[in-house]
């Protein structure tokens, strides 16, 4: 095997484990996973979370509002399904963030960090990944159908926490997940004799105190290695073992089958799943936009619920639903909205979190918070905390800068059960 099979076999995707860091963990976690859907483009908070009820027709929208099973909390007549299973949700109605640009907002979205000159954060996946390492020879952090953006990598950490990308669409009648199997060529018997370089390696960095850089490498080669060996692992990619019943349920299309997937990943093994749907950055035309994908994934994000609750499985899996900020509160004279990052909506659900249960209060015309703002910070603490995490523990760069995992953020305690 040449070196650059060898460096695709180890690095591609970032299939590493970081050891489980025991010291780290000062609670109990009550997420083992999460499922981060992720809705690029800023979603309009009136036409999905955060309905405006009372007001003039130009703050309205085209769409009207229904009844939830959350006292005193309506939803977009959008989201039919999901209002059906709200029970089981926690819907956060002020989050707030000053960065009306897509870039920083998502970056504020992915990370709980302000973009900075100075330093590349790692995003919650990564993060993850750093901490609490990968499980039954699977990688800890997934991106599907990719890594969405470059706030969704390992910033400051080794790029052996970056997430692994599938290389193809789940809903795509020819989808295969790059990366499973050995380069031609190349048997498991031949590769397993690599490990002897790995060794050499080692000593010679061990005599140069560069453990922890062999470490990282000898990772890359053990769960490369793992994940195309192990046909356990290697199933929990493969859509083709769900019955055509199943795939219905979710939706044969986009939406219903990246969600499908993240179920099995989540079931099998993987901690993080990153999760991307559709475009939302709707300037012009919304309502036909909003027609055109609201309802998948109304769908599969309430197929999504239920079959995790019918597994057992929600209480251990946080699921999220975020994206890059709201949507002004008039429509616009293109019968769209801009960008509005003063107020927004997200979604919680499982791991942890209240069911049924709203946080926050917006003004009439949703366009401001009224009480309980919640920033990106207090996000991206809270989601920490339930895997297990203290987010305000100090880690370190490659170069050894010590950085808080989250900066002046709080744990929103509140909507914790």
């Amino acid at each position: 095997m040449n070196r650059r099979d060898f460096l695709k076999v180890g690095i591609a995707g970032g299939l590493t484990l970081s050891p489980l860091n025991l010291a780290a963990q000062n609670n109990l976690p009550a997420a083992n996973s999460v499922i981060q859907i992720y809705l690029p483009g800023g979603l309009a908070h009136q036409e999905s979370w955060i309905p405006v009820e009372d007001a003039p027709i130009e703050y309205r929208g085209p769409f009207g509002h229904i009844k939830t099973k959350i006292d005193d909390v309506r939803f977009s007549e959008n989201l039919k399904q999901t209002a059906q299973i709200s029970d089981k949700l926690t819907v956060l109605r002020s989050m707030t963030h000053g960065e009306a640009a897509h870039e920083r907002g998502t970056h504020n979205m992915f990370t709980a960090y302000k973009p900075s000159p100075a330093l590349s954060y790692p995003s919650f996946g990564s993060l993850v990944s750093h901490q609490l390492g990968g499980r039954k020879n699977l990688p800890p952090y997934v991106a599907i159908p990719n890594k969405p953006n470059n706030y969704a990598g390992s910033g400051y950490l080794s790029s052996s926490f970056e997430p692994f990308g599938l290389g193809s669409n789940p809903e795509s009648s020819s989808f295969k997940v790059r990366d499973l199997e050995l380069p031609n060529g190349v048997t498991t018997n031949r590769f397993s004799k690599r490990r002897s370089m790995i060794e050499a390696v080692d000593s010679h960095f061990m005599k140069m105190e560069r453990a922890d850089a062999l470490n990282g490498m000898d990772s890359f080669y053990n769960q490369a290695y793992k994940l195309m060996s192990s046909e356990k692992a290697k199933s929990a990619f493969d859509l083709s073992s769900e019955s055509l019943k199943m795939k219905e349920f979710y939706g044969n299309n986009a939406a219903g089958q990246r969600f499908l997937l993240a179920r099995r990943l989540v079931e099998s093994g993987v901690r993080f799943v990153t999760v991307t749907y559709g475009g939302w950055d709707h300037h012009d035309g919304i309502e036909n936009a909003m027609a055109r994908q609201m309802p998948t994934f109304d769908k599969a994000f309430a197929a999504l619920i239920i079959d995790l609750n019918n597994r057992g499985l929600l209480d251990s899996t946080l699921v999220t639903v975020t994206s890059e900020f709201g949507r002004t509160p008039r429509i616009n004279n293109r019968a769209g909205r801009d960008h509005w990052p003063q107020l927004f909506g997200a979604v919680m659900a499982g791991g942890g979190v209240k069911e049924g249960f709203s946080y926050g209060i917006p003004d009439a015309t949703r366009s401001v918070v009224d009480e309980n703002p919640v920033s990106p910070e207090d996000f991206g603490s809270t989601i920490y905390h339930l895997m297990g995490i203290d987010p305000k523990k100090t880690i370190y760069t490659e170069d050894k800068r010590p950085v808080v995992i989250v900066n002046n953020g709080r744990i929103l305690n509140e909507i914790i059960s």
